[in-house]
């Protein structure tokens, strides 16, 4: 398992660096806190997007099947229009009378499951996760939260608590427990529900034994930080039944898989058919403009809107408002699900042609636009895959195009193209992955 807080970074010497990124460089440094790290071997310099596209400032554009905050597409022009208009107007809180507030409120839980009914709005995923887990602990009288062995849940106090991926620095909760994963522990999918409950029912046994109960399962329903593993559906059904026996509430973490990527269905829960008490919201929720949410039963919010306050001067703005229903009208208005579910099985063919080929290709997921690539050979063990995985991201940059790595190893290529994405933007990753993918084995 890999210990480096980011693997895919810019290490001073590793690399050359043109003068005038050098100098922005020693700057950054020199200003900036030491938790910032700059992506890639050589970092990139952007000044401007549109659509799939990122210049820097000679006028090179670089093709994202990285970014999944603009998902649907770098400086939308109806989007900045919407979020313009507001902003000449008013920005105002959710403490004043506003109808575009509440036209957009109903418009959201109209996307979700009619048991999910209730709306507070965040600036940021990590606040709407921190939100969910005081209504959950509220709700239930009870502290533990179960989540998976590798889980990334956002960058509050409360939060990082409950993210192992965060590193051994970060200092996970007594009241947390982990839970591993089918894939990264070799089990079949065909036990991969029997195991993960087995895994859920043992951390529940565990909390009640020490006194702590259970609050919450807290899932990113994709488990993107884990590898993506999004197969076989339904898989969590039998843990999600397992809290619910004990009073703990079910949190859908939809940060990275709502609002369509996963293509067939608006959240990333609905591929397992079930219904969540709390859903978190965030990054894409805005096109780029920080605003987030928490969707949720009515009890549980009720319970805690009646004993605790909850008021934050930026959550629900006007503005942010704005950019969160225009990105809602688009996605309706041009079936952004049904083109994301046809470029997902474009690219997904294509992977799975190119592993045909290539034997550093051992494994391709995804649901919809997010896809998890397991890169190396099994021969060359645990570091020679990672090193392989980030060589190809490297390579890739070098050519022009944007992804990562996820995974415990880091040795999975993380893809999540903003979901505007067309075949040709398709076609290109493919033929740039595949030749990065023959230098990056021959080299390592």
């Amino acid at each position: 398992m890999s210990t480096d807080l980011m693997p895919n970074r810019f290490t001073p010497g590793e690399a050359t660096i043109p003068l005038r990124e050098a100098e922005l460089i020693a700057r950054r440094d020199n200003v900036l806190g030491g938790s910032y790290r700059l992506q890639y071997r050589r970092p990139v310099h952007f000044v401007r997007g549109e659509g799939m596209w990122l210049y820097d400032p000679d006028g090179r554009r670089y093709l994202d099947f990285y970014n999944n905050v603009p998902s649907l597409g770098h400086c939308n022009p109806e989007i900045n229009a919407a979020m313009a208009e507001q902003a000449s107007r008013i920005s105002a809180n959710t403490r004043y009378l506003e109808p575009r507030l509440v036209d957009y409120a109903e418009r959201l839980v109209g996307t979700f499951p009619q048991e999910l009914n209730r709306v507070v709005f965040t600036c940021t995923g990590s606040e709407s996760n921190d939100l969910a887990l005081r209504i959950a602990r509220l709700a239930s009288g009870s502290d533990g939260v179960i989540v998976s062995s590798h889980a990334y849940h956002g960058t509050s106090a409360a939060t990082a608590m409950v993210s192992p991926n965060l590193g051994d620095a970060v200092k996970l909760s007594p009241a947390v427990r982990m839970v591993s994963l089918h894939g990264p522990a070799g089990v079949s999918e065909k036990q991969a529900a029997a195991f993960f409950e087995e895994q859920v029912r043992s951390a529940i046994a565990d909390l009640k034994r020490r006194g702590i109960g259970v609050a919450a399962l807290l899932f990113d329903s994709i488990f993107s930080s884990d590898g993506v593993w999004v197969d076989p559906p339904g898989f969590i059904a039998g843990g999600v039944k397992a809290v619910r026996e004990v009073g703990g509430l079910v949190i859908a973490d939809e940060v990275q898989p709502g609002f369509g990527r996963t293509g067939k269905n608006m959240w990333g829960f609905g591929r397992h058919d079930v219904v969540p008490d709390l859903v978190t919201l965030g990054k894409p929720m805005g096109n780029g403009f920080p605003i987030g949410a928490v969707v949720g039963r009515k009890a549980p919010m009720d319970r805690f809107g009646a004993a605790a306050r909850y008021s934050n001067t930026f959550a629900g703005n006007t503005v942010g408002i704005a950019a969160a229903n225009a990105v809602l009208t688009i996605l309706h208005r041009d079936r952004i699900m049904e083109h994301a579910h046809l470029m997902g099985e474009r690219l997904r063919l294509g992977l799975e042609q190119l592993a045909t080929r290539h034997p550093g290709v051992r494994g391709v997921r995804n649901a919809g636009l997010f896809i998890g690539i397991d890169i190396g050979l099994d021969a060359t063990g645990a570091a020679g895959r990672r090193a392989t995985a980030l060589e190809i991201v490297n390579l890739l940059r070098d050519d022009g195009v944007l992804i990562s790595t996820t995974g415990a190893n880091e040795d999975t290529l993380k893809v999540r193209p903003p979901l505007i994405c067309q075949a040709e933007h398709v076609d290109r990753f493919l033929e740039a992955i595949e030749h990065a993918l023959r230098k990056a084995v021959a080299r390592v």
